[in-house]
């Protein structure tokens, strides 16, 4: 008999998150062991069920995804990560795979094909939609550094220096800076502006 694989599935959306969990109890040999509704609620089950497989949403509070993969992936190093997300940009593919997701499923896969990614993943294997990956392997090249594309992240909701110093921990003049280099770079002339040139471009 095949080893039995247990997933916490995280998703603030409840509709969507007990359609998953209906649908994956039917699997055999998988087993929804808990449910979480945001990402601190995610972290902490997770470390108390060590399931084989965690299945987090990309937009959840507290934590999104891929914060609460991070702090998953150091307490809890066995167990895989599959994000979902409405938003398959590479920007969110990146930022994924650094934090050590080993899937990357966006909300319009078809609901028959998550059992087999999930045993794929569970088994050693990785899993990337492959509409996103092509649009990361043709995307423009970014001239934008690392530091400048998560205060640019930052500021697309219109977040002024003092919210976007202390969402990224760095002091307000820092953030300027960045912020002043990425305008020049893309030709803004205002750092929202420069925000919905980058992520136009798929770089945040």
């Amino acid at each position: 008999m095949s080893q039995n694989i247990r997933i916490v599935l995280a998703d603030d959306e409840t509709l969507f998150g007990e359609a998953i969990t209906t649908l994956l109890d039917l699997e055999p040999g998988i087993t929804v062991a808990a449910t979480a509704a945001d990402g601190k609620e995610a972290v902490r089950i997770v470390s108390c069920e060590c399931p084989d497989v965690a299945i987090l949403d990309l937009e959840m509070p507290h934590l999104d995804g891929i914060e609460a993969a991070t702090v998953i992936r150091a307490q809890a190093p066995r167990t895989r990560i599959v994000l979902l997300t409405r938003h398959a940009r590479p920007a969110v593919l990146r930022r994924a795979l650094k934090a050590g997701v080993a899937g990357f499923v966006t909300k319009t896969t078809s609901v028959i094909e998550l059992p087999h990614i999930l045993r794929t993943i569970h088994a050693g294997g990785r899993y990337i939609d492959s509409d996103v990956a092509d649009s990361a392997l043709m995307e423009s090249n970014c001239p934008l550094t690392e530091r400048e594309i998560e205060v640019l992240r930052e500021a697309l909701d219109g977040a002024t220096i003092r919210t976007i110093s202390e969402r990224t921990h760095l002091a307000q003049g820092t953030v300027r800076n960045y912020t002043s280099s990425a305008m020049s770079k893309l030709g803004a002339d205002t750092r929202v502006a420069a925000a919905r040139i980058a992520w136009r471009e798929g770089w945040i």
